[in-house]
């Protein structure tokens, strides 16, 4: 079943807030990746220190930043995708079979582009 407006209106609020948010989350450990609008690079920890420990210290916290970076990234991908199907009007179908994305699923995470059929084909869940 299709969704109704008032459902697309309640989505795109759901992911404009999730976008602001996760871009605020990308702006407070990184900055704007020049060589890629819209990205976001993980800031480099300085400790002041030239200590061994420090050093593993820091190399540590930016590999964890750049995992979380990278999370996040993909994450305002999906959601953009999200808001351009709105703007397409096929927001709530499924990419890979063309049936409804189930509204529970799109409560859970607004920017899902996949039935939970086809996802767990994708990862082989089933």
């Amino acid at each position: 079943m299709p969704l109704t407006p008032e459902q697309i209106t309640h989505f795109k609020d759901r992911l404009l807030a999730d976008k602001a948010q996760l871009e605020q989350e990308l702006e407070d450990f990184g900055s704007k990746d020049p060589t890629r609008p819209g990205r976001y690079i993980a800031d480099y920890p300085e400790s002041g220190s030239n200590s061994s420990d420090d050093n593993a210290a820091e190399v540590a916290d930016y590999s964890d930043e750049i995992s979380i970076e990278a999370r996040l990234d993909k994450e305002v991908k999906d959601t953009n995708k999200a808001l351009e199907s709105i703007e397409k009007e096929t927001y709530g179908t499924c990419k890979y079979c063309n049936n409804d994305i189930d509204l529970k699923r799109l409560e859970a995470r607004p920017a899902s582009s996949s039935c939970i059929k086809c996802k767990k084909v994708l990862t082989q869940e089933m």
